[in-house]
């Protein structure tokens, strides 16, 4: 597997456009269309309050688990918008299967934005009239960002069965983020040959480990979702679970999947600092992730790593707030490669040198909870002043 430029897979063609959701012209519309039916998984929020096009495109996937286009706007979430609101996602199913002479069935719907705002459907007739398709028009990415300060993109390559294969996934999300099943949008498609089901099965599955642990807010969006595609133009052999052709490319989808995850974490709004915390030795995988999570998400940590201060005590609390099983007397704490708490007692630093350590921009702290063998990974970012900033003023 290699990370290349980003690029379409074979016979998955797009197009951006500026519909007039977003003003001066920003690009607020995109599709991304495979020549042929492709096989579709899709993770939602699980936030009660599900957005119109969360819940119209989960029944569409769970049909028969195939897409053929996606569509998205940025500028209006579409959420919180009633009977209406659904009826605007069939409505904007049908513009899109019109257009591309597909039955709607094979249309799946996403929008990010303000939250209680009627889809405009004028809008959206000419954001649908102006998309036109393209192997060369990778503007997806930055057509559906809202707060982001940059697009989130990833492609690799592989080889299965002697056939090269892509995977391509692109991102959007810098708050609200906390998700409980994925977050954000996110997209990936390929060329991989693979059924629906076993597409959805790895897709649930890594989800728990992507996405699941990032963090910037703890605030769960109402629009959640990651959606996948894989049309099988490469001609490989039908994946088959357990293979070694699955293994290796179980292997890319995940990579693409952590990558976007770690982007978003990055790009966490106001950010200063990307944070990293490991977590080993803990009971069992799921505790692993949950206290590497709880400590990422501590407003408490954010706040230290802000002010650059090793306060070793707001990482303790994050731990013991959990239920995961812990040794009072034996946990190990290390910040960006220097340990700060052995068998539970602080190191002694000097406040230079305690500051020292938070020159990189990268925050990573390890921890070791020795009680047993399981390991745990965690993203998010600091909280600044610049946070609540953007929140205070956010009006799409």
């Amino acid at each position: 597997m290699k990370t290349i430029d980003f690029k379409w897979p074979l016979n998955i063609k797009s197009g951006s456009t500026h519909a007039g959701f977003k003003p001066d012209e920003q690009l607020d519309m995109c599709w991304v269309v495979s020549d042929t039916p492709a096989s579709a998984a899709g993770v939602y929020t699980t936030n009660q309050f599900k957005a119109a096009p969360v819940q119209v495109t989960k029944k569409t996937i769970e049909l028969n688990h195939q897409l053929q286009a996606i569509v998205v706007n940025s500028g209006n979430a579409n959420s919180f918008t009633g009977d209406e609101g659904i009826q605007n996602v069939y409505n904007s199913k049908q513009l899109v299967a019109d257009k591309l002479h597909l039955d709607d069935t094979l249309i799946g719907v996403a929008s990010t934005g303000i939250i209680g705002k009627q889809l405009d459907m004028n809008t959206y007739q000419n954001g649908v009239d102006s998309l036109e398709l393209s192997t060369d028009d990778i503007n997806a990415p930055e057509a559906i960002i809202t707060t982001d300060t940059c697009s989130k993109k990833v492609c690799v390559e592989l080889t299965l069965n002697d056939k090269p294969v892509t995977i391509t996934g692109f991102s959007k999300g810098s708050g609200m983020i906390h998700p409980n099943m994925g977050t954000t949008l996110s997209f990936i498609v390929t060329d991989a040959n693979i059924a629906g089901d076993d597409l959805q099965n790895l897709l649930s599955e890594d989800i728990v480990s992507t996405f699941n642990q990032i963090t910037v807010d703890g605030c769960m969006s109402t629009n959640d979702m990651v959606l996948a595609m894989a049309n099988g133009a490469a001609q490989n052999d039908q994946l088959v679970s357990g293979s070694d052709e699955y293994i290796e490319f179980a292997k890319g989808f995940k990579y693409v999947l952590t990558t976007l995850a770690k982007k978003v974490a990055q790009d966490g709004e106001g950010a200063n600092n990307f944070v990293e915390v490991n977590v080993n030795n803990a009971f069992d995988k799921q505790e692993a992730n949950l206290v590497s999570k709880a400590i990422v998400g501590s407003n408490l940590v954010k706040s230290m790593i802000f002010g650059k201060e090793a306060n070793w005590g707001r990482i303790v609390q994050a731990i013991g707030q959990t239920h995961a099983h812990v040794d009072p007397n034996h946990v190990a704490i290390t910040l960006n490669g220097t340990e700060i708490v052995t068998n539970s007692v602080p190191v002694s630093f000097t406040d230079d040198e305690l500051k020292a350590l938070f020159t990189d921009e990268n925050i990573i702290i390890d921890v070791d909870l020795n009680v047993g063998n399981a390991s745990g990974t965690a993203w998010g970012c600091d909280l600044t002043y610049k946070y609540v900033e953007i929140n205070a003023a956010y009006e799409g």
